[in-house]
């Protein structure tokens, strides 16, 4: 790219800043797009990849409500703050020179978001069938745990060789922990399917029992809380190092928060409020996860070398 070459390296802190706004981007898209379907206005822009026929923006003079335009077409223009704050990491990333593991994730934000969009207009011209609605949630969650590897991985040198901090048998009980999470939004989303909030009030429903979906959903909860029991008594059996019990003990404070918010949920009749703080819990408890994964390893940096990359503090290391 012509003058790339002359824009200033950032510092790490400032790395870490565009990575922690890339992240924090990629969430609240998923947030917004449950205040998009809570508040009836997924077909606010009943086209794609214009608003209306002929239209790129709203036009006022439909038979489709003003807000329900505003709202949709708001989430859509949002779009572009998600995916400036992805290039700007992949471009912060490519000129500091990172290792090649952080390039992977960081082009894979920008590469991810155009996805996104592109799934995004294929829900609206299916009229908000569940399912698309459902894959959307569940890719920015993906989005969000790579963002968050990206975030905590530029922290470390990218010189030496990568070592876990954990037996391999525990982290196959990690694993096995994010695979019961993954199960855990999918059904989550399928409650959502099922339940009051379409999108628009002609979408079809998904025709499961909300109850039945909902019981599993508390089920996997409950076991996705003993696994994480489970891996901090391995990780306390094991000498795992300090900041990741500190991570650990962040998972389950965003867990439990978001728990608390389902059950509140479920006796309140399903408020449009709390969907939206439900999403929000379900991209927090991804990052969270995500960091305690990236938290199970180190790059240990060759005799003489530094520590921790040039300019990071000894305190920031240790952070998600």
């Amino acid at each position: 790219m012509p003058g790339f070459d002359r824009v200033p390296k950032l510092s790490v802190p400032a790395q870490r800043r565009f990575t922690f706004v890339a992240a924090l981007t990629q969430a609240l898209i998923a947030v917004t797009g449950a205040v998009v379907r809570v508040t009836g206005s997924g077909l606010g822009c009943p086209t794609w990849p214009q608003c209306f026929p002929g239209s790129l923006v709203p036009t006022g003079q439909t038979s489709v409500p003003v807000y329900e335009q505003v709202i949709e077409f708001s989430n859509r223009m949002l779009t572009y703050v998600v995916t400036a704050a992805a290039v700007a990491a992949l471009l912060v990333v490519l000129r500091a020179g990172r290792r090649a593991e952080l390039k992977r994730y960081a082009w894979s934000l920008p590469l991810g978001t155009v996805v996104q969009a592109v799934l995004g207009g294929f829900t609206v011209l299916t009229g908000l069938v569940w399912w698309t609605v459902a894959l959307h949630l569940l890719v920015s969650t993906v989005l969000v745990w790579l963002a968050v590897q990206l975030h905590v991985g530029v922290a470390e040198p990218d010189v030496g060789e990568s070592h876990t901090l954990v037996p391999g048998a525990l982290r196959g009980l990690l694993a096995l922990s994010t695979v019961v999470l993954g199960a855990l939004l999918v059904v989550g989303t399928l409650v959502t399917a099922a339940g009051p909030h379409a999108g628009n009030s002609k979408t079809t429903r998904l025709d499961l029992s909300i109850p039945a979906l909902a019981q599993l959903h508390a089920d996997l909860l409950v076991g996705y809380l003993g696994l994480l029991v489970g891996l901090y008594f391995a990780f306390r059996a094991t000498s795992a190092p300090s900041a990741l019990l500190r991570q650990w003990w962040v998972l389950l404070l965003v867990v439990l928060g978001q728990g608390a918010i389902g059950l509140v949920q479920y006796f309140t009749g399903v408020p449009e409020a709390l969907v939206a703080f439900h999403v929000a819990g379900a991209c927090a408890v991804t990052a969270a996860m995500a960091a305690l994964w990236a938290h199970t390893r180190t790059r240990v940096p060759p005799a003489g070398g530094p520590v921790v990359p040039q300019e990071l503090p000894l305190s920031v290391a240790g952070q998600i």
